[in-house]
């Protein structure tokens, strides 16, 4: 039991991150380790954080989906967690995959204005209406989890049933963005040298995260400041240029990843470098046969995407993501290509790399659970 419990944990593990380009919505650790009529357990579990975060991707119709996750300091020691799950709890705030403060107060829609996120939450958040007005024009930026059949869903905190619904970053959130941050204290997870990254590193950063991959300040009467120590924040010039793309495997979108100016990535079946993106979960044996370890490198230079073929079998490029096989134009091993705004990298047929926002999923979806090691006698089920 307790091995299973810690395989979930380390699952979960890599569906939190403080990356303002991958997080998918915004939650309070605090308010979801207490859902208890979600499962009918204890009275804090972190298995419910999981559980969200399945919901999420059965909303969003996209595998792999991380939440941005802010934490009271009092959990770290909550009485109610087993020693295990402070222990993990510890280990995501000292690897800034999670934020820690004294005093979250309205944390989690600052950063949700900044970012343009919804809110996974059960809070109405009503006297905040006036320095957040999207509380009010977009109703859908705000959806409660509730128990639902087969586990949770989301509502609007008004009316009936609602996906969550993304906007557009403040223009504050793009200024601050723009920009590298520096926290005076030493060892700062959030704006310092990082922390040591978990069991999911390449998925939620760590040590070694690109500064594109920096949370947004804290804003206290307008000045940058560290959100878990208080302090001022130092402008480190300007953030590099970053895109994010996403991998689809049988019309199923299963992750994003950031590229940056300052980290280059190799996508493939199981690539050696670090912060590769593996494929090969979600391969069939003959993809797995024809994709390479390393099959494809991905840099930004000038603000475009520059694909490389780095495999034994060569790729292909679909212009203007078209499926049609006479449009495809074929990237023969170590020749390069600039990734057009619509064009996707094809590394076998049925599985491309291009921009996100320009790679919808085309087929019916069944997530990959973060909840597939979980015990059953741990977690029940609402019955349908």
């Amino acid at each position: 039991m307790r091995f299973e419990i810690s395989k979930v944990l380390d699952a979960i593990e890599g569906r939190v991150c403080t990356d303002p380009s991958l997080a998918r919505a915004v939650i309070d650790l605090a308010e979801v380790i207490r859902y208890q009529d979600i499962d009918g357990g204890r009275p804090a579990s972190l298995l419910r954080l999981g559980m969200v975060i399945d919901a999420l991707s059965r909303e969003l119709e996209e595998d792999s989906v991380q939440v941005y996750a802010v934490v009271h300091r009092a959990l770290l020691s909550d009485a109610d967690l087993t020693s295990n799950e402070r222990m993990v709890v510890r280990r995501w705030a000292d690897d800034g995959l999670v934020e820690v403060l004294d005093n979250p107060g309205d944390r989690m829609l600052e950063v949700a204005d900044l970012l343009g996120l919804p809110v996974l939450s059960r809070v109405r958040f009503d006297g905040l209406r006036g320095r957040f007005p999207w509380l009010v024009e977009q109703p859908g930026r705000v959806v409660a989890p509730v128990p639902g059949a087969g586990g949770p869903v989301f509502i609007a905190h008004v009316g009936g049933g609602h996906s969550p619904v993304a906007g557009k970053r403040s223009p504050t959130g793009v200024k601050l963005l723009a920009r590298q941050w520096r926290c005076p204290e030493s060892g700062c997870a959030l704006f310092g040298g990082g922390g040591g990254g978990g069991a999911f590193a390449d998925l939620a950063g760590g040590a070694d995260r690109s500064p594109a991959a920096q949370p947004p300040p804290a804003l206290r009467n307008g000045v940058p400041t560290c959100p878990r120590h208080g302090a001022r924040l130092g402008d480190g010039g300007p953030r590099p240029r970053s895109e994010v793309l996403a991998v689809r495997v049988g019309g199923l979108v299963r992750r994003r990843f950031v590229l940056s100016e300052d980290q280059p990535v190799v996508a493939g079946r199981a690539p050696e470098q670090d912060g590769g993106i593996m494929l090969g979960q979600w391969l069939n044996d003959e993809a797995r046969r024809w994709i390479s370890r390393g099959h494809v490198h991905f840099e930004l230079r000038v603000g475009e995407v520059i694909v490389t073929d780095v495999s034994t079998n060569g790729s292909g490029i679909r212009p203007g993501g078209s499926m049609a096989e006479s449009d495809r134009i074929p990237l023969a091993p170590q020749q390069s290509r600039v990734l057009g705004e619509n064009d996707m990298v094809e590394l076998y047929p049925g599985v491309q790399i291009g921009r996100a926002e320009e790679l919808p999923t085309g087929a019916p979806f069944t997530p990959t659970s973060v909840m597939a090691e979980a015990p059953t006698m741990a977690m029940r089920l609402p019955r349908p």
